[in-house]
């Protein structure tokens, strides 16, 4: 993301998986720690290209792996980041202080590797908690296998709280891919899908329709990353059953996430 004079000029998202290879032995794979570091590396020149300072900050996967530090080293190797690998309390900080700023509500920001979920009232979090579940390791444990995927996931979201009526944004790129699909956007417009709001029902029907379509023909829909096809199916299952338990109707699209929120940490919004 670049950012300048309180504004977001722009963001691009490239899908690494990262987290492939977490579920089964809790390492990172050194072809996916090699592709996200090279992204990492050619995002750092493009913002130094601009002028930028560059900060990088890592998530579930890194802070999981047994070899998380591996990822880090190489990094810095090829760019000279240290990598901030930051907990699952403030990875959900960083997602409320991005989609809410000082409002009170809640966020639920399914990852890669995990799902992040805070509410905040009075402005103070009242409940926060990591989920040791996102779209990849879903995909990884359970494939397409829907008893697996509804059992792994009731087993993660008995712990979540009714959201008691307060205002709740999805944040991430499950979401940001379920708004495009409603949406129907041909390219990623982030004015146009924030607030986009996914209704419970909604996420329902359109997980049963990507599990009725082969993979290809899921690539080809409307609003679709294609680099999210496999996996979105029961992303949309889990972020379903989350808005289910927490007794929400509805959840809105905020473009504004974690990136934003961990400048917001650092003093430089």
């Amino acid at each position: 993301m670049l950012w300048a004079g309180g504004k977001t000029l722009y963001k691009k998202i490239q899908t690494t998986r990262l987290g492939r290879g977490l579920e089964g032995g809790g390492v990172l794979l050194p072809d996916a720690i090699e592709r996200t570091a090279i992204a990492v590396r050619d995002f750092a020149e493009e913002g130094r290209a601009a002028g930028a300072a560059v900060m990088a900050f890592a998530t579930a996967a890194v802070r999981t792996a047994s070899n998380g530090a591996a990822f880090c080293e190489k990094v810095k190797a090829l760019c000279g980041i240290v990598v901030d690998v930051v907990s699952g309390q403030d990875e959900a900080r960083l997602a409320v202080l991005g989609a809410l700023g000082n409002r009170d509500g809640g966020i639920v920001d399914i990852g890669g590797a995990s799902t992040e979920i805070c509410l905040v009232k009075g402005g103070k979090a009242i409940f926060s908690r990591s989920l040791d579940v996102g779209a990849v390791r879903l995909f990884d444990a359970c494939g397409e296998d829907m008893e697996k995927i509804l059992t792994r996931v009731e087993g993660e979201i008995a712990c979540l709280p009714r959201a008691e009526g307060s205002p709740v944004y999805a944040v991430g790129g499950t979401a940001a891919t379920l708004a495009g699909l409603k949406l129907q956007l041909t390219h990623y417009d982030p004015e146009r899908l924030q607030d986009t709001i996914l209704r419970r029902d909604q996420v329902g029907k359109t997980a049963q329709r990507l599990f009725s379509l082969p993979l290809e023909e899921r690539k080809k829909l409307k609003g679709m990353d294609p680099s999210r096809a496999d996996i979105l199916g029961g992303a949309a299952v889990l972020l379903e059953k989350i808005m289910e338990k927490m007794d929400l109707a509805e959840v809105r699209f905020s473009d504004r996430d974690n990136l934003e929120g961990y400048l917001a940490l650092k003093g430089q919004v």
